[in-house]
This record gives structure tokens, sequence and C-alpha cells, in this order.
């Protein structure tokens, strides 16, 4: 055998070493040039959830384009949240489901260029059984108030997202305002001052049966319980994705009802964010291709494939696919769709304070909260920060999550036993104050036990349903834990929560922290139909998310 001559591996001449090295540079090279490596320029989007079936759609504008594209999907007040910051905020672009919360959140003006991509009608989707029964199938002139009256006599459970946390609620609960206003040129001040239509908003809100910080998560709630749910407010787009689910499973679609004088149309605005700084201008040119190519004809037919209304004037689906745009579902292609008009931005404020304090249903809402050993340190001291920003008035009223009169708040704090429990009915700024400090006063210390906690949290509820309030108020659980629970006590609160008479009305939200064990905390929401939450590293956001959905 030829021994190994010069300096390279034995079998490798080193003339060969010389020419893979030097074609891998030139690979990396000509990576750099076409895309191979970080983009010249990264957009950053904040966007509603409603916009997460249309991810394909970017990614594939910015593989072509060689630009990089980060989405950060946000609730409506959150995203007019970050508009506040103005030029000091974190994103690029914006893009909420309604102008309203680029007219709520921009007060420095900083988003620019802004144009509606798509928009979607907020209908009300009632299991077609029912609509049949009411009499609107093929109507077209079914009005707020045969809602409301509808509603009131039993004959659905209604479902819809806080006005307060999720733009379908907002615009919902906006076209009811504007038609017991009677139909103004645009909603005012002084129409929200009226009598008639703040009851006749309450008493539409108090028969709602399920709240969610987010239109998309109630639909697969809805999708995943179809015996447990009849009715909800939701954009037109999800309606048609859930009936594509529910008649895939075999299941009984909802039937679409648009009504007539109080309609809220999503304008889906797509805005440039303008924050300065040195790529400003690559920023602003990417941005506008973005945008241009989401306008461009093939795209927005593509939106209507995927039941997006579009076109030149948001509203047009000629030619639109029956599969998608079913008739049988009550969608209507033919009517002329007239939205209400957007308000100016002090009435927007108002409207959605009289929502959170005065006109929603009241909520009942039991915060379990984990104290054991592992909570010690920087994670309790996350803990009480994030229960500030619920039980400080001042904290509460900025992120449009102040109680109402009738709210019931409990805290119920554990670690291998239960440490405390607090009640504080109403919204008395001191008695608020009062369980903040208990709260602040916690300390660390023992093991874990979620599920002997959460039969406390039930013998709570057990109190208001035998007074016969319960169901008064929209109660909820959430359970907030950084660990595994111990499962002596597992059978014996799932057999608790079974056994009554209100548990499987009453869901189980869980808060994920730190190492806690996903896996009891699904068993528990999907048992409840409650929503996980995965804090990582900000709590305050997790917590503030599932008060959203009471």
């Amino acid at each position: 055998m030829r021994p190994n001559s010069g300096g390279g591996p034995r079998g490798f001449h080193p003339a060969i070493v010389v020419a893979l090295f030097v074609a891998v540079l030139a690979a990396l090279f000509f990576a750099d040039i076409f895309g191979g490596s970080k983009p010249d320029v990264t957009l950053r989007i904040v966007s509603g959830s409603e916009n997460k079936a249309l991810e394909s759609i970017i990614k594939e504008w910015a593989d072509d384009e060689g630009v990089g594209v980060e989405v950060k999907y946000l609730g409506s007040v959150d995203i007019a949240r970050e508009l506040e910051k103005g030029a000091a905020g974190a994103y690029d672009a914006v893009w909420p489901a309604h102008s309203l919360w680029i007219a709520y959140g921009d007060r420095s003006g900083v988003v620019k260029d802004q144009s509606s991509i798509l928009r979607s009608p907020v209908v009300l989707g009632v299991k077609k059984s029912i609509a049949a029964k009411l009499g609107w199938v093929g109507r077209t002139d079914v009005t707020i108030d045969e809602i409301r009256k509808a509603a009131e006599g039993g004959a659905f459970r209604l479902a819809m997202t806080s006005a307060t946390q999720s733009n379908s609620g907002a615009s919902a609960y906006f076209g009811f305002l504007y038609a017991m206003s009677g139909r103004p040129d645009i909603l005012k001040l002084a129409d929200l001052e009226k009598a008639a239509v703040r009851d006749g908003a309450r008493a539409l809100l108090k028969t709602v049966d399920r709240s969610s910080g987010s239109s998309g998560w109630l639909k697969d709630a809805f999708v995943a319980n179809p015996s447990r749910f009849d009715a909800m407010f939701n954009y037109e787009a999800i309606i048609i994705e859930a009936n594509q689910a529910l008649t895939a499973a075999g299941g009984e679609p909802l039937y679409m009802v648009y009504p007539s004088d109080g309609l809220a149309v999503a304008d889906s605005p797509l805005g440039f964010v303008a924050r300065g700084g040195e790529e400003a201008e690559a920023k602003a040119a990417a941005f506008a291709k973005l945008k241009a190519h989401l306008l461009s004809e093939p795209v927005q037919k593509r939106l209507i494939s995927l039941g997006r209304r579009a076109g030149l004037i948001g509203l047009d689906v000629s030619s639109a696919d029956p599969t998608v745009w079913n008739p049988a579902w009550g969608v209507d292609l033919k009517r002329a769709i007239a939205p209400i008009p957007t308000p100016a931005r002090a009435v927007i404020a108002r409207a959605l304070t009289l929502y959170q304090t005065e006109l929603r249903k009241p909520s009942l809402t039991v915060w379990v909260l984990d104290v054991s050993g592992s909570m010690d340190g920087e994670p309790i001291q996350a803990l009480k920060k994030a229960m500030r920003l619920l039980l400080e008035p001042e904290a509460a009223e900025r992120a449009l999550l102040s109680p109402s009169p009738k709210d019931v708040t409990v805290v119920i704090a554990f670690n291998s036993e239960v440490a405390g429990v607090w009640k504080v009915e109403g919204n008395d700024p001191a008695a608020l104050r009062g369980l903040l400090r208990k709260v602040e006063a916690l300390s660390a210390g023992g093991g874990t036990d979620l599920y002997r906690a959460l039969d406390e949290a039930l013998r709570v509820l057990s109190d208001y349903n035998g007074r016969g309030e319960l169901f008064d108020r929209l109660p909820a659980i959430v359970a907030m834990t950084d660990g595994r629970s111990s499962d002596e006590w597992r059978n014996a609160f799932l057999r608790a929560l079974r056994s009554s008479s209100f548990g499987a009305d009453v869901p189980i939200h869980a808060i994920a922290f730190g190492k806690a064990d996903e896996g009891q905390l699904k068993e528990l929401t999907d048992l409840s139909i409650g929503r996980l939450f995965k804090a990582r590293s900000d709590l305050s956001a997790a917590l503030r998310k599932a008060k959203g959905y009471n």
C-alpha cells in the first residue's frame, strides 16, 4: 500500500482537499448572495390571531424576496398598547382585525401607509336546526333585538369573545350599541349615555354562556365540543372554517345570521409603523412590497378561497367557490353589506370602559396560585407582579380588566396544603388592594398539590351554586403552577368535578410556569373546555390573557 504523502487525511490528495475547501467557500459565498444567509432586512409584524391562517402567504413572499418576516400574534388591546409606545415600539408593521384598534392606540400618529387587506363581517353563527326553528333560515332582516329575545328565551347558548380583549367581541358589541342607538350616522358619546342603549346591551350580554379572549380559540372549542355550544358571534371567515371542520366530522353546521341593523365588518388594515432608525428606509420599502403583494389579484383570489372577502372594495366575492361560500350555511353573497361606521377614539374608549365595568356579564374568577418551594425567589415575585396587574385598580384599568360591581374575585394560595382563601365581591378599590396585600405577603415553601386547591375552588363555587347565583356570572377557575402535583388528591378531585351539578359548565384555565407538568394541566383544561397558557418568562401576560376568558 502506498504511504500517505503530504499533510492531508489518509486517502486524500492535498489538491483534492484544497479543491473541496474552495468549493465550500464558494457555496457559502453564493448562498450569501442568493438568500441562504441572514436577510438584509427583517420586518417585525404584530398581528391579530385571525391572520394565522395566512402565514403561508407571508412566508412564500418572504422566501421569494429574501426578506425576513417575524409575526407576533397579540390580542386587540395588546396591539393597541403596542401602538401607544409610538416610535419606541418593537414592531415595524401592524395588522389588527379592525382599524378601530389603530384609531384607539396610535396616539402619536406613527402608523403610515395603511390599507385594508381583506374584510370579514362579524356574524351570529347558530346551529342550523335552531335557526330553522326560529324562522331565520333565508331571512335577511334579523335584528339585534330579535337575537337578544331569542337568547333571553333560552333558544340557544351564546358564546362570544370579550369586547375588551378580542376584536370579534368588540365588533359585535359595537354593533349592539349601534343598533340600540337607532342606527345613527355615527355612534356618539351621547348615545352611550342613553338608558335604553345601556339596558339593551346589558340584556344581550347577560345571555352570554361562554366568553373567550380569542376568536380562533372559541372556534376550536366549538368544533371540539359541539354538544356544549349552540351559537357564537364570530367572523364570517371563522364560521366558514368551523363549518368545514364540523361537516367533515359529520356534525351539524352553523347557520350565519347577518344582523340587519348592527353588522360590523373587520377591515384587517395593514399599516407601516414609522419608528425611524438606520433601517427605516429599507423596512419601508420591504413593507410596500409586502402590501402590494397582498393586494395583488392572485393573492386576493387566494384570500377569497380561504373564506375572506377581498377585492377592490374589500367585499367582492364574485365567482366564489360554493364549497367554501356555501349558501346552505347562510352565506349571503348577493346582499349589499354596509358595515357600521367606526366611531371616534373617545367613543371607542368610553364604550370599552362601559363594557368592562357596567354592561358585560359579571365574572366569578377563582385564582389558584402555586406558592410551593420551587416558586421561591424570582418566580413568586413574578406572580405578585402579575396579580398587581389584576388587583391594583389603576393597572387593571389600563389593561381594560377592571372588575364590575358584581364581579367576584377569589384567591386560593396553595403548596402541599391550601395556604389561604380570600374573596372580594365587587370592585371596591380598598377591598381589592387589601386582597393584593395578602398576595404580596405570601412566601414560598412546601410541596405542590394543585388538586387539593382545586377541590377547595369547587367548594367555593358550590356555595354560589347552592344560592342559585353561580350562573348569574361567568364562572372560571384559573390555576397557575410551576411543578408537578402529587396524584394523592387527583382522583378525588376528578370524581368531585364529574359528579358536581355545575362542573361541566365551569372552565378550568391553566397557566404553566417554569417546570410545570403540562400533561396534568392539559387533562384539566380538556375536561372543562378551558385553555392552557404557557407563561414562559412573562407570567403577567399569561394571567392577563387568562382573565380575558371570563
